[in-house]
């Protein structure tokens, strides 16, 4: 059992700075809104990670190849995060004149920690790529763990624990930069954040609507890592 938990670290750290829409958002959030509204946040992308792991872990190998290589669920997930990475831009013009107006009054900002769990959930579970992840962690560690369902449960817990870990001191560092950010600075930072959350999103339908050349550069990668 111990041996399960030392080789489920180095996969925890791994996804810890798996670049992606989610890793920019929690920076930004520990940054801009504190640690606590990043710890909410990224506790709703543990939720959704859980969400993959149990759809991984209790759907039959068929039907999970299907999910994770259906071409409509690339574009469905990326023409979101398009969406949201578009609207998130436009309004960021409006945030940055409610911050001008908070900074002039002194005004508390109220943080709504729940809206932030729901947030990190569903900008995790519209990423098939999580799927994507958890299922070859689950075809190819299963086996290894003999299929027991406790040293499963032992190796992936470890997973998003440590994940939690190394995220905390992620959100620590990020907030160190708060006294230096202005709101003209935030205001450039959400837009910038807003553009990567979009090209992420248009990666993805590419992926859709060229599965083959996805195909293809997976089979380039395994042919350079095959010695």
């Amino acid at each position: 059992m111990i041996e399960d938990v030392f080789k489920a670290i180095p996969l925890g750290i791994l996804l810890a700075f798996t670049i992606g829409p989610v890793f920019f958002v929690l920076l930004e959030t520990s940054a801009i809104k504190g640690f606590r509204a990043a710890l909410s946040f990224d506790l709703g992308v543990v939720l959704g990670d859980i969400s993959f792991i149990l759809i991984a872990y209790f759907s039959t190998n068929k039907l999970l190849f299907k999910i994770k290589d259906d071409p409509s669920l690339f574009i469905f997930g990326g023409v979101l995060l398009i969406v949201y990475g578009v609207i998130s831009f436009i309004k960021c013009k409006s945030d940055y004149k409610k911050d001008i107006r908070n900074a002039i009054n002194q005004v508390v900002v109220k943080r709504n920690y729940f809206k932030l769990f729901l947030k990190g959930f569903l900008l995790n579970f519209i990423n098939i790529g999580v799927l994507g992840f958890w299922l070859g962690i689950i075809i190819i560690f299963g086996p290894k763990l003999e299929m027991n369902d406790e040293r499963i449960f032992v190796f992936i817990s470890t997973i998003l624990i440590t994940y939690l870990i190394v995220d905390c001191i992620k959100m620590l560092l990020a907030k160190q930069l708060r006294s230096k950010l202005t709101p003209r600075r935030i205001f450039k930072i959400k837009r910038i954040i807003s553009i990567i959350i979009a090209i992420f999103g248009f990666v993805l339908v590419l992926q859709g609507f060229f599965p083959e050349e996805k195909q293809r550069l997976e089979n380039v990668i395994e042919d350079i890592r095959t010695p």
